[in-house]
């Protein structure tokens, strides 16, 4: 286990305390999970920083990087649909682009395919999913406005890393 992928890890934890926080009685709730947030969101840039800079880039790392991702971002609109911050309609479009994009690179990964590192319009939607998080949290009247333009631009990100993934498998064959 390289540091980069011990740090991927870390993210791991890092979800049931957003969640136990989100949901506690505790004064400034909201200012803490979003403190465990940019916390999640500071490690997935170091990670990748040390996965690079040390040459440890590793399929594992390649894979569990974005499922990290995809689970604390699972958690926390999971969070702000039980809180009644975002809606059903919402949190479904999430919910289905996440968690096919979680199977469908498990799966190509147990099928012996090549995954797709995290690319440019990745980290955007990464960045931009926090940036709607955020107008979320803390109540800001265009949240669900700014959200869906997200929601839409992920989708579009998903459709390249598909085409992606589809180019990278037909040249190694």
């Amino acid at each position: 286990m390289n540091l980069p992928n011990a740090v991927t890890l870390f993210r791991f934890i890092l979800i049931p305390v957003y969640l136990t926080l989100f949901f506690s009685d505790i004064p400034f709730k909201m200012q803490w999970a979003f403190g465990v947030l940019l916390l999640a969101g500071l490690t997935d840039v170091v990670d990748g920083w040390l996965a690079r800079k040390n040459k440890q880039v590793t399929q594992l790392g390649i894979m569990l990087d974005p499922l990290a991702d995809k689970l604390m971002m699972l958690a926390v609109f999971l969070s702000l649909l039980v809180s009644h911050r975002i809606s059903i309609f919402a949190a479904i479009a999430i919910f289905v682009r996440d968690l096919g994009m979680i199977i469908a690179s498990a799966f190509f990964h147990f099928q012996g395919k090549l995954t797709v590192p995290a690319n440019l319009m990745g980290k955007l939607t990464t960045v931009l999913y926090y940036v709607a998080l955020s107008l979320l949290m803390f109540d800001h009247p265009s949240a669900g406005e700014f959200l869906w333009g997200v929601i839409i631009f992920s989708f579009i990100t998903s459709l390249i890393y598909l085409f992606q993934f589809k180019l990278i498998n037909q040249r190694s064959m």
